[in-house]
């Protein structure tokens, strides 16, 4: 048979040179150290290639918890933060996020990525006490407690959120807010707020072993039917405008009560003047009638007397100026008063005496 195969012919001709055949292809020289190794160094290749491909290691992140499940048993103290071995095909590690976590309950569903810790759910939408339909927007901050998660994951299930915090939510808000006719939800806002509130953290932490705790629970929106809004409007406005009235009715009245306070006291300044000048006359007349008293009982016979000699030597000196004067005695008391009227009404002169 003839050799037509360029291997066989190669050969030939190099036996026919005297010189060795060198193959196309030669392996590196450390594959021919290793092959020397012999079963050894195909077992550290095998063991390369597994931790390769198989990664029988697991980093858990901060705000993070590892749970290790062997054969499908989950063992019951979580893989804190740092690096951790396990078996692959016999074992593996869940990540559980222990971090505060969100769920916004929203009119317009937003877009959130997978691993953000927020979600986003359609706003809770409520019948009042008498039927009518009213949404609720709020937020609700919650964490898995880290030291229980692998109870947790294995009795909940790794959607443990749809199981323990959302349906719980819904029905506090629903039992609450319904309770409440639509157009007082706005006015007890507040109200409402707080029993929200402690109606989601009393049921949530009530569970078993309490998994999750609540951090807030924040009412934001009240969204109520457009009729209903109007109404509250026409009530609002109605109220300004009785307040503004009242408030007019108020201050005419102030104004009333300040002129009325005024007039009374000009009108008790007018009596006090009054009954001032009045005591003012009573004190003079008491002490002009203590005075005449006191003058009266004070003129003796031998006073009068005296007094009497004194007026006779006035006369005398105005009958000395007046010689054609005309004289008028008025009798009476113990001395009489006395005119003299002369004939030129330049030289008159009077003397009297009082009685």
């Amino acid at each position: 048979m003839p050799i037509d195969n360029d291997y066989f012919k190669n050969k030939q001709q190099s036996n026919n040179d005297g010189g060795g055949y060198q193959p196309p292809f030669q392996p590196p020289e450390f594959f021919n150290k290793f092959s020397n190794l012999g079963g050894i160094g195909y077992v550290i290749v095998g063991l390369i290639v597994l931790l390769i491909f198989a990664k029988p290691f697991v980093i858990i992140e901060s705000g993070e918890v590892g749970i290790k499940v062997t054969t499908g048993k989950y063992e019951p103290q979580p893989l804190t933060p740092g690096f951790h071995l396990y078996i692959p095909v016999v074992q593996k590690v869940i990540t559980v996020d222990t971090k505060v976590r969100l769920i916004n309950y929203k009119e317009v569903e937003e877009a959130t990525t997978r691993d953000s810790g927020i979600k986003t759910y359609r706003a809770i939408n409520i019948l009042d006490s008498r039927g009518l339909p009213v949404s609720i927007e709020l937020t609700v901050q919650y964490k898995l407690d880290p030291h229980k998660a692998p109870k947790t994951i294995a009795n909940w299930g790794l959607s443990w959120e749809e199981k323990i915090v959302n349906p719980v939510v819904r029905n506090i808000v629903r039992n609450i807010v319904g309770s409440y006719n639509a157009e007082d939800l706005p006015m007890k806002r507040n109200e409402i707020a707080v029993l929200i509130e402690d109606g989601v953290r009393g049921k949530i932490e009530a569970n078993a072993d309490k998994p999750v705790s609540i951090e807030s629970v924040q009412l934001r929106e009240i969204v109520l039917p457009t009729k209903i809004k109007e109404q509250i409007e026409k009530v609002q406005i109605a109220n300004q405008e009785a307040e503004r009235v009242k408030y007019e009715v108020q201050r005419a009245k102030q104004e009333a009560e300040k002129k009325a306070a005024l007039a009374q006291g000009e009108a008790d300044k007018n009596r006090i003047e009054a009954q001032g000048r009045a005591d003012a006359v009573a004190i003079e007349a008491k002490a002009q009638a203590k005075a005449n008293i006191l003058v009266a009982d004070s003129l003796t016979p031998k006073l009068l007397q005296m007094q009497q000699i004194a007026v006779q030597g006035k006369f005398n000196d105005a009958l000395k100026t007046n010689k054609d004067a005309k004289i008028f005695l008025t009798p009476g008391g113990s001395t009489p008063n006395i005119w003299v009227d002369s004939k030129s009404n330049k030289q008159n002169a009077v003397v009297s005496q009082p009685q």
